[in-house]
């Protein structure tokens, strides 16, 4: 397979840029890592990259976006690569404006990514997670934006070293301006990097009776997720927790659902588990086409007898 001459990497999460660092390497010849600060050049240093370019804070409420004049400036430079980032809100948001100002091709939410005969493609998924289509990315310059679990993170190695230099500012045409940050209940958890997975759906009456599925999950070792509705509907649990199309996407050794349907948009989140295990009182629900081991039965029956047999 041949390689980009450049690649760039860059994601507002630095917990990213280990596996945006494994695809780098694979898919280009030179990577070049961006990041905020001196502080998260430091820690991404021992991943190997060929260089750091740093964008320094200009304030602490200084959002991303503004820095797609300051981060275009030196890919324009070489002229012709693949600029790569996570798929996160704020990563497509500048991705966006980034395709404009340097007239790239823009691919969101990629599941894969090839090189071949000096031609660029890239995969995603479509009509909701019904299928998956493969474009051809023709502009000199592409923007890709990542989902996660393509590959493994690349190892640290603490004794490499390379060129950091300091890009210098350049101040957006459109400024978007903060004003002011409120603080809100996020979830520390990665569900993409669990091993262990229960997911709670509809069948759940009330939001009281998380504390049953939560104290299953402890006794198995595991992380609570939910469906789209519990999250997003009920507002029972955090946005991060949600498993789907648009949400998280597991690799999980296992996975626990109670009480889900299994509608495709779920199950795109779902599938990439090793082991799927459905609960469901509806023997006709969807989940049990995709489960390797289902049981019809009751959720409020079904779990305080997981519980006790697991203790």
């Amino acid at each position: 397979m041949s390689q980009l001459t450049h690649v760039w990497v860059f994601s507002d999460n630095v917990e990213r840029y280990a596996e945006l660092m494994a695809c780098a390497r694979q898919w280009g010849q030179q990577v070049y890592a961006i990041v905020q600060g001196s502080e998260q050049a430091a820690r991404v240093k021992p991943l190997g990259a060929d260089g750091i370019i740093v964008l320094e804070k200009t304030s602490e409420l200084q959002r991303i976006e503004n820095y797609a004049e300051t981060l275009a400036a030196p890919i324009r430079e070489k002229g012709n690569g693949l600029l790569l980032m996570a798929a996160t809100k704020r990563c497509k948001a500048l991705g966006a404006r980034l395709s404009i100002q340097l007239d790239a091709a823009l691919v969101n939410d990629a599941t894969a990514v090839s090189v071949d005969e000096n031609a660029l493609f890239a995969e995603h998924r479509m009509y909701g997670g019904l299928a998956f289509g493969k474009v051809k990315l023709n502009s000199p310059l592409a923007i890709i934006t990542l989902a996660p679990g393509i590959l493994e993170p690349v190892a640290a190695n603490p004794a490499h070293d390379c060129p950091v230099v300091t890009a210098e500012w350049v101040a957006p045409q459109q400024e978007i301006l903060c004003q002011e940050r409120r603080a809100k209940s996020l979830s520390s958890v990665d569900l993409s990097k669990a091993k262990r997975v229960v997911g709670v759906g509809r069948g759940l009456a009330a939001q009281d009776d998380l504390s049953m599925v939560r104290e299953l999950a402890a006794v198995l070792g595991a992380e609570v997720g939910c469906s789209r509705p519990i999250a997003e509907g009920e507002n029972w649990m955090e946005r991060e927790r949600y498993i789907g199309v648009s949400g998280v996407l597991l690799k999980s050794e296992l996975y626990l659902t109670l009480g889900i349907s299994g509608q495709i948009q779920h199950m795109v989140g779902g599938n990439g588990a090793k082991v799927i295990v459905a609960v469901n009182k509806d023997k006709n629900a969807p989940i049990f086409n995709y489960a390797d081991y289902g049981l019809v039965g009751d959720i409020y029956k079904v779990v305080p007898a997981l519980i006790a047999q697991l203790r």
